[in-house]
């Protein structure tokens, strides 16, 4: 008999991105505790793996002032979570925290806190930076060289659960001791092995080395593809890397990050898809793009015009903070092409080249292209992204979750306590 393949789901909270529809009346604070409070309290009704929270280490800057149509602020993650663990009880936490720019005895021990304080909810999403401007937040900012921020994260990874690993199951405190390229640390690690044994670990990159990170060190790979043949091109690849590391497929979970927008019709959804898209990409995010990727100032273009007709600035530095595009003449090339073959104006070129993967339809449509996904190959599960802050998972949770349970593609009750087992995930063994 064969077994029935369940989805994983997760929230991810909307923040400093162009996803978040800020215009909408519904929009609320991405700093007040009520907002998360209420997205992680509903992904839990739904019975969603864990609640992921982004980061954002300095106030993104373009043209040299900080960038007036994002937003301003965000709460450091592990407090956040510790917050929302006194308000969930089986909801996993996930914070990203960037490798770069912390330290592994530090940041092991906030992990490991949460994780205590959770009942074994706690996550980490992994991220890298060799962005100077970031950098210049912290004591050695800009020390770090792009090729080696995959090596300092891989170190710092197998730190962390190094010292995760210093006390045994019974409890008994050993001394740890960590000599290598990026760390030189001894001593005594602060708090017993936590109740899922070490933190989940999270990973996001579609780089040849981000996969490869992954099939190594991950349990999680937060990613994205937006058609489904890219879906299980990327999935077969990371789960046929993972043998090199005597893991299996089981151990490690892809997920990418998805947008749904739901109607009673197709048409219907279909039309608050474009919307929501013509509202987050407004006539000054449309140049914002631009801008990004041709590097030099096009203020003084109609951004319901045609694209710029010259080519893009070798080295583009108007926008700080963000990722820099990497191959800014390709992307150009592209956007020129779309716009030709289309009719469409600068605006209209952005809409439709930058979208982000998403499920478009009614709640039965959506459940079963969701379905198909999994069962397909392309994916296990689904981070969403929703456009509103906080009620923007409401509809998913009412309307697609029952559906997803009736199809038998979804859980319909928590069956375990900890993260690792809400995915299927099997406890570190003890390495001490």
């Amino acid at each position: 008999m064969t077994v029935r393949t369940r989805m994983h789901l997760a929230a991810h909270f909307p923040g400093v991105n162009s996803t978040t529809v800020w215009t909408d009346p519904r929009s609320k604070s991405q700093i007040d505790f009520a907002s998360f409070e209420h997205l992680a309290r509903t992904a839990e009704r739904g019975l969603f793996d864990f609640f992921f929270l982004a980061e954002g280490l300095r106030l993104r800057e373009h043209k040299g002032r900080i960038h007036d149509l994002d937003v301003v602020g965000r709460p450091e993650s592990i407090t956040v979570l510790n917050a929302l663990a006194a308000v969930t009880e089986r909801l996993g936490l996930a914070a990203t925290v960037n490798a770069t720019f912390n330290e592994p005895y530090e940041l092991a021990r906030r992990l490991a806190t949460l994780d205590h304080l959770s009942g074994g909810r706690a996550a980490w999403n992994v991220v890298t930076s060799s962005d100077a401007f970031t950098g210049e937040n912290f004591r050695r900012g800009g020390f770090l060289d792009r090729a080696d921020r995959y090596a300092r994260a891989g170190e710092f990874v197998a730190t962390a659960r190094e010292l995760w690993d210093s006390w045994t199951p019974e409890g008994v405190a050993r001394p740890f001791a960590h000599q290598g390229r990026h760390f030189d640390i001894a001593g005594e690690f602060g708090l017993p092995r936590s109740p899922q044994g070490q933190p989940v670990v999270i990973q996001a990159g579609d780089s040849d080395e981000g996969r490869e990170f992954a099939a190594a060190t991950a349990d999680v790979v937060f990613t994205g593809h937006g058609t489904l043949d890219a879906g299980r091109e990327f999935y077969a690849d990371v789960k046929g890397r993972l043998a090199t590391y005597g893991r299996s497929p089981e151990d490690l979970k892809i997920m990418p990050g998805v947008t749904v927008v739901l109607g009673d019709t197709a048409a219907d959804a279909r039309e608050r898809a474009a919307e929501i898209r013509h509202r987050q990409v407004s006539p000054q995010n449309a140049l914002l793009a631009l801008e990004r990727i041709w590097g030099v100032d096009l203020s003084s273009y109609d951004p319901d015009g045609p694209l710029p007709d010259i080519d893009p600035e070798p080295e583009p530095a108007l926008a700080q903070g963000r990722v820099r595009v990497a191959d800014p003449l390709a992307v150009a090339e592209r956007w020129r092409a779309l716009s030709r073959a289309k009719g469409l104006s600068i605006r209209q070129t952005v809409i439709e080249a930058s979208g982000r993967q998403s499920f478009v339809g009614t709640p039965e449509t959506v459940a079963a292209e969701l379905d198909e996904f999994v069962t397909a190959g392309a994916a296990d599960g689904f981070i969403l992204v929703p456009h509103l802050t906080p009620g923007g998972l409401d509809e998913f949770v009412d309307r697609v979750v029952p559906l997803l349970q009736e199809r038998g593609a979804f859980r319909t009750e928590y069956t375990g306590t900890t993260l690792r087992s809400h995915l299927g995930l099997p406890e570190p063994v003890w390495k001490g």
